[in-house]
């Protein structure tokens, strides 16, 4: 793609990034093929291609962002299947990141939406304002349909059945590896995850422990900033990322550090992008360090070996979390994985689409959401599974809001068959 950015706009980091990218598109067009919100509303400006030209249209022009531009940029789900089909490597993520940070810094956005976002990036980074949330919204819940507006319907429909109680796993400390030592890890204990189901992270630091892990959940370290991220507003964005740098690198730099396990997924494809997030920072060589050691909790079990188990009498309908499978390219091991204990494995139809859910997409844009988890929900289903899996607690809560079936992840289930608990998803007769 030809662009015309001048020698003082290429001056800009940003700006020269997003030529980068632009003029690698070829305009072939693959991407529309598997972007879930053109299959939805089949409008052009809502497919990745689309997307690109309002884009490159809008900062070669240098002019604030109008509402057309943010409608269809509101609209994408950075689901990110369009850089796993386009052929010439087009690194949309990147573009589509820079373009919400513009639309942030130049786009003034009715009150109520502004209020929204401002409400979601102060409560869903921080465990205990989220936890308080969920409480309020479960309160809620039974005056959701006398609600005019959508997003804020969806907000109260949020709100789990039962919130879990607090997990003091979650508290800055250090198990210790059960049996010989043979790695040494940093988990990355997360945010709304912390409220919304702690049976994750303690599933994650049984199995890491009885496989000889070592497990530090460090000082200091919190939310990985993908949720204010993803809404432009990149100094709240940065300034979580960095409290993470820090924590991680001071540990790093302690007691040394094998990986930096992370067990949700949309987070994971946040942390690995550190070194180009903070690129031209102080902070850049520090951002790189940790972004080299970041590793899902699939891929760090498959290191330590997990061992096989019995057959389990139980079909697994496995999900593909979108920022697992297309933003960090990790497809097989998972279901090698939960293979490898003893499940039967089965994957839904067209498992390459997004359920809906996308970090705040599914507050934000509820009623492309609901298509999107529908059908989801409908391909899942087919397959007659007696458990759906994820590896992200995003999709979880989405799918889990549309099926029956007991949905829980992925750590949950492997920790289960090789000597943990039950998931407390299951239900007895599961047993």
């Amino acid at each position: 793609m030809q662009t015309t950015f001048t020698p003082d706009q290429l001056q800009d980091p940003a700006i020269a990034r997003s030529n980068e990218i632009l003029r690698s598109c070829v305009h072939c067009g693959f991407c529309t093929a598997t972007c879930p919100t053109y299959q939805v509303l089949g409008d052009e400006l809502d497919s990745p291609r689309g997307r690109i030209y309002l884009i490159k249209d809008m900062l070669e022009q240098g002019r604030p962002a109008d509402e057309k531009t943010v409608r269809h940029i509101d609209r994408c789900l950075s689901c990110l299947a369009c850089m796993t089909t386009c052929p010439s490597g087009v690194h949309y993520m990147h573009l589509v990141d820079h373009a919400r940070e513009y639309i942030e810094q130049t786009y003034r956005r009715p009150l109520g939406e502004r209020a929204l976002r401002w409400l979601l990036a102060r409560i869903l980074p921080y465990p205990g304002r989220f936890r308080l949330a969920l409480i309020g919204a479960k309160l809620g819940r039974p005056f959701a349909r006398f609600l005019p507006d959508p997003r804020l319907r969806a907000m109260l429909e949020m709100a789990p059945k039962r919130i879990p109680p607090v997990s003091r796993n979650d508290d800055p400390q250090v198990f210790a590896a059960q049996g010989a030592r043979r790695m040494r890890v940093i988990l990355m204990t997360g945010c709304a995850q912390r409220a919304l189901n702690t049976d994750i992270n303690d599933a994650t630091i049984r199995l890491l422990r009885r496989l000889g892990a070592e497990v530090v959940v460090a000082k200091g370290a919190g939310c990985c900033g993908a949720l204010t991220h993803h809404m432009g507003k990149t100094a709240e964005s940065h300034a979580s990322a960095a409290l993470n740098i820090r924590a991680w690198t001071a540990e790093m730099a302690g007691g040394g550090v094998d990986a930096i396990v992370i067990n949700t997924s949309g987070c994971g494809t946040t942390v690995k992008d550190y070194g180009h997030m903070f690129r031209n920072d102080p902070l850049a060589d520090a951002a790189r360090a940790v972004a080299e050691k970041a590793m899902d909790i699939s891929e760090v079990l498959m290191k330590l070996s997990v061992p096989e188990g019995k057959a389990q009498g139980l079909r697994v309908a496995y999900h593909a979390a979108c920022s697992l499978q297309h933003g960090q390219k990790i497809k097989d091991a998972p279901k090698a994985l939960l293979k490898r204990v003893g499940f039967e494995v089965v994957e839904p139809a067209d498992s390459h689409l997004c359920c809906g859910s996308a970090g705040t997409y599914n507050l934000m844009q509820p009623e492309i959401s609901g298509q999107l988890k529908a059908r989801k929900v409908k391909t899942l289903e087919a397959r007659q599974p007696d458990i759906i899996a994820a590896g992200n607690i995003g999709c979880m809560m989405q799918i889990g809001s549309g099926t029956g079936i007991p949905v829980v992840h992925t750590v949950e289930l492997i920790d289960w068959a090789t000597g943990g608990p039950r998931p407390p998803a299951l239900a007895p007769t599961r047993a």
